[in-house]
């Protein structure tokens, strides 16, 4: 089983944007601490704790994967808020206040629809229907 879901994620990170990968990374963040926030308030703090765990992960990996010296100020900012929430996690973890899960959420998601933007101002516009029909004509007598 272990083997089908390693395959299953491997097809699905073929093909995607750089972009779109990035989005994968802070949904799964997103999700563990969703569910860490509901182990949390049902006082499985164990369960809790594997999931910030799981997100500080999917954290790790958007911190170590920044380019400072291309991305200058703003791989600066977006380590710094990375960092923020990891470090969140060890008070959480402390005192289990489920507050500060919400805030680390907040932030993630806020920093999710930037790139969502990102993503769709990079999209080349879609061609009028007139236009993709001389298109599809030109590509069919070619």
């Amino acid at each position: 089983m272990n083997e089908q879901i390693k395959s299953y994620r491997q097809v699905d990170t073929v093909g995607k944007s750089q972009i779109d990968l990035i989005m994968q990374v802070y949904s799964g963040a997103i999700q563990s601490l969703a569910a860490g926030r509901e182990h949390y308030g049902a006082g499985e703090f164990d369960a809790g704790y594997l999931q910030l765990e799981r997100s500080r992960k999917f954290l790790t990996h958007l911190y170590t994967t920044l380019d400072f010296e291309q991305g200058g100020e703003v791989a600066q900012n977006l380590g710094k808020l990375y960092a923020f929430c990891m470090n969140e996690f060890d008070v959480i973890e402390a005192t289990k206040e489920i507050s500060r899960i919400d805030s680390c959420i907040k932030v993630l998601e806020t920093l999710k629809q930037g790139w969502e933007q990102i993503r769709q101002d990079s999209r080349p516009a879609k061609a009028a229907p007139a236009e993709a029909a001389s298109i599809e004509s030109l590509l069919v007598t070619a």
